[in-house]
């Protein structure tokens, strides 16, 4: 059989898209793996064209690629996902060892390209790419109807478009065949969901149709958005049992003239009840935001006034990022970048300090308490978990040091998937350290 491998850049949602893919090829190719370095007959290239680090990356992995062509260790080079989708004419004639572009939304044209037929009837299946950790990502919905004026999305992804329930619970089934125990629900706007196909907010009863799906034990919430909260979804998550008390709602900021000029439509007060309402309703809700550092429109009062914020609101998880400018969007044709780079880099330092102080307090907080936790993986003799406050790739973990005898001999790697009750015994700002209790 030829040989197809999968270089996947970008967020999650990328890396569902690559999975999907595979699951319509995998009986006519050899699939290698992305880490494997051997010669291949097809190699594919999933970009990201988000942000300008995202786009040099992609760049730079494309023009790796293309010399292991010249090299002859790739037979045919392909080239996909949003930064092809983003620069359809450009790019063609910048690399031409690249043998076909398709962009985010060619995954039936591209299925072609390598001499399949697309199955619709097999559109929810997949091949993990990484199938050794017992959670996977469930991409509910594709594209974006916000128009937030610094963001590229909508343009490289299109409208909103939901899948429909059935072909979710479906994905969800045979994820959980596969030994994957947690579901993290992700999409451009998780809250969103449902709209287009069933006129109203469907996302709680998602999860509950998802939370009956045999072997899945936890879903997680990504990527919601502030205005228009459907907050049943607060109900689901402190009802439920299989939903995790934690949120991951990007704020981008607080201040009213900064949120405006976002074209976020919601105001500094607005994002404060939100948050307010959260933690009433779910009590000991984990809370985790992104925020947006240098837009314009923020001055040293409006960046006084985050700095503020994030020391009243205290979010258990927190990143952030300087502002950059991308072509197409509302922000760069109407608005100018008038925050130097030094001054963004100092005030995402200055953002950044203070969350490190308020993570590593909340973290010490957790000293003492006992939780329940899922092994993701065993490495250098200590079992790496979660618990419901922590999400996979994003944030910290909590590390149980593996002993025969505290386990009765059970084989460490036997463990990976499998629940423990643990015991918090250290922390820093990062990840937390724990022991199993009987």
């Amino acid at each position: 059989m030829p040989t197809l491998q999968v270089i996947t850049l970008g967020c999650s949602k990328n890396t569902v898209d690559t999975e999907h893919l595979l699951y319509q090829v995998r009986d006519a190719y050899e699939l290698v793996p992305e880490e494997d370095s051997r010669p291949v007959d097809v190699l594919l290239v999933n970009t990201c064209g988000f942000i300008g680090d995202a786009k040099e990356q992609s760049i730079q992995t494309i023009l790796s690629a293309a010399a292991r062509k010249q090299a002859g260790e790739v037979g045919r080079l392909l080239v996909f996902g949003c930064l092809s989708q983003r620069y359809p004419d450009e790019l063609p004639g910048l690399i031409p060892e690249v043998d076909g572009w398709f962009g985010a939304r060619d995954l039936d044209p591209l299925v072609k390209a390598l001499g399949c037929q697309p199955d619709p009837h097999q559109a929810y299946r997949r091949v993990r790419t990484d199938g050794r950790h017992p959670y996977a990502f469930l991409k509910i919905s594709e594209g974006c109807n916000r128009r937030c004026s610094y963001c590229a999305i909508p343009f490289i992804r299109g409208a909103h478009k939901s899948v429909p329930m059935e072909e979710l619970v479906e994905e969800a089934r045979a994820l959980a065949d596969e030994g994957v125990r947690e579901l993290v629900i992700i999409a451009q706007d998780t809250t969103y969901y449902g709209l287009d196909l069933y006129g109203k907010r469907c996302l709680a009863e998602l999860l509950r149709r998802l939370s009956a799906v045999e072997g899945i034990e936890w879903l997680r919430i990504h990527y919601s958005y502030p205005a228009d909260f459907p907050e049943d979804v607060l109900d689901e998550m402190a009802n439920n049992p299989k939903v995790c008390r934690y949120m991951d709602i990007p704020l981008q900021h607080v201040s009213d003239r900064v949120l405006d000029k976002m074209h976020r439509h919601v105001d500094g007060a607005w994002t404060r009840e939100l948050i307010r309402r959260m933690r009433e309703r779910v009590p000991g809700v984990a809370i985790r935001t992104t925020l947006i550092v240098g837009h314009p429109g923020e001055g040293g009062a409006e960046f006084k006034e985050l700095m503020q914020f994030v020391q009243d609101v205290q979010f258990q998880r927190m990143g952030a990022f300087m502002y950059s400018e991308e072509e197409g969007t509302y922000g760069a044709q109407h608005f100018k970048d008038s925050v130097s780079a030094s001054t963004k880099r100092k005030r995402l330092d200055a953002l950044m300090e203070l969350q490190r102080g308020i993570s590593l307090a909340y973290n010490q907080s957790r000293i003492g308490t006992e939780i329940r936790v899922l092994v993701d993986d065993f490495t250098d003799g200590v079992l790496v978990c979660r618990s419901e406050f922590e999400s996979p790739e994003v944030d910290g973990e909590i590390l149980v040091p593996y002993t025969p005898a505290a386990f009765d001999g059970i084989e460490p790697h036997s463990l990976i998937g499998e629940f423990l009750q643990v015991r918090i015994t250290a922390a820093d700002e990062y990840d937390l350290t724990a022991e199993v209790t009987v």
